[in-house]
């Protein structure tokens, strides 16, 4: 059974972890190959959005702690950082195609911190979100001491990473962490409406703003604007530009490329 399972639909890349029983926490196996699926996906012209979620019960439980607890199976931490979480982190980001998190259960440690990375989270009404690290005496990693309190302020991020607390997914669109909430009825539809309606937008631009969004989290106000100004003539050169602007004035839907 592979740990990663991948469909692409509608240019829309399906990225599942397959690790359900043990609530998809993350072995060097799991972290390796989706690396190389993220990679397929930047790589891939059919695929023009991504969504990112986990089979059965749970999203993903972080590390697998049985694998750091068996020494003939221990990466060691710096490996499973610099080798697994880092470049995952990296990978989501520097995508210039929309990854959208698809939270179906709980999300617990790296496993939380990974769907916090994704440009759009979005989660079934069941779903939790659990800074579990303080439990076993560990800090924070895949990057969720810089994403949370960015979205949500540094007072709260602090608190839920040293108490740990639990946050229900209705909790977490309120405090600004993700961006809706679906009910489990309708949660598989919702994803799918989100992630095809992005794979028919302008990608182009959409990878763009994605990098603004990087960039303005350590550039000044004046190098934030002359990015702008820099992707703004990029994307008014694309296809998609002339399109979009063409099927305004004829009063049509416009068919984008992605170019």
């Amino acid at each position: 059974m592979n740990s990663i399972e991948v469909k692409i639909e509608n240019n829309v890349a399906w990225i599942a972890l397959n690790r359900p029983e043990v609530f998809n926490s993350f072995n060097r196996e799991m972290a390796l190959l989706l690396q190389d699926t993220l990679d397929n996906c930047a790589s891939d012209s059919n695929v023009r959005a991504i969504v990112l979620t986990g089979n059965g019960k749970a999203f993903c439980a972080g590390q697998d702690l049985k694998e750091v607890t068996t020494p003939e199976l221990n990466p060691g931490f710096r490996r499973i950082l610099e080798e697994h979480y880092n470049p995952i982190i990296q990978k989501i980001r520097n995508i210039e195609k929309p990854v959208v998190a698809a939270v179906n259960g709980v999300a617990a440690g790296a496993g939380a911190n990974i769907a916090l990375a994704c440009d759009i989270v979005v989660a079934v009404e069941s779903a939790s979100f659990i800074q579990a690290f303080s439990k076993i005496g560990l800090v924070p990693d895949s990057a969720g001491t810089f994403f949370l309190p960015r979205l949500i302020g540094f007072q709260k991020a602090s608190a839920l990473m040293m108490l740990g607390d639990k946050v229900s997914a209705e909790e977490a669109v309120n405090l600004g962490m993700i961006y809706k909430v679906f009910a489990s009825d309708s949660f598989e539809v919702e994803v799918k409406r989100v992630a095809e309606n992005l794979a028919q937008m302008p990608t182009l631009a959409l990878g763009l703003t994605k990098r603004l969004l990087n960039q303005s989290m350590t550039n000044s106000l004046e190098e934030q604007l002359v990015l702008e100004s820099d992707l703004q003539i990029e994307a008014s050169s694309s296809n998609d530009y002339n399109e979009g602007v063409t099927a305004f004035v004829e009063k049509r839907k416009p068919e984008f490329k992605g170019n």
